[in-house]
């Protein structure tokens, strides 16, 4: 089937063009732009990751495991493998390389000494918190600006946002 010489190439339709120069971070967003906002969204917690990890001299992988660590606490390899959902194999490489730099540790379990558990070492968490802190912070201050309604219309909008991302990856 040959292409309808009246539509326009997917390389240069409008919806991709404009997502080309949203993709130019700084430029004024159009008002009313809510998608070429969250678009930028997307894009900053990108370069913020991109960022902790070299800060914490670690790989995305790796950037990934720890904030699993940090966030629920010590577990097995195979858990951590299943939650970053990853190979047990391609685990132990990462474990491999945080822990030769010092970021995690592992320990035999406590009730079946054939398991190990993973832990963050408290001074990689400590560098991360300090890293992530003032967006914490930023954030925490946006949100207690919000009165109900804002609330309420924000999360409807987040919740949407969530459903779309989770509709998507299915």
């Amino acid at each position: 089937m040959s292409p309808n010489p009246t539509e326009t190439p997917p390389e240069k339709s409008p919806d991709r063009l404009d997502r080309r120069q949203a993709r130019r971070d700084g430029r004024p967003l159009p008002d009313g732009d809510i998608r070429a906002r969250v678009q930028q969204v997307s894009i900053r917690q990108q370069l913020f990751e991109r960022r902790l990890a070299a800060a914490l001299e670690v790989d995305a992988a790796g950037l990934e495991a720890m904030d699993h660590l940090m966030t629920t606490g010590p577990t097995t390899p195979t858990e951590l493998a299943h939650r970053l959902d990853i190979s047990t194999a391609a685990m132990t490489l990462v474990l491999n390389r945080l822990e030769a730099a010092g970021h995690v540790r592992r320990d035999r379990h406590p009730s079946d000494g054939r398991k190990l558990v993973v832990t963050a070492a408290e001074r990689s968490a400590d560098l991360a918190y300090d890293r992530v802190r003032p967006l914490i912070d930023g954030i925490e201050t946006l949100i207690a600006g919000l009165d109900e309604t804002e609330r309420r219309t924000v999360e409807g909008f987040l919740d949407g946002l969530l459903a779309a991302y989770d509709d998507a990856t299915r």
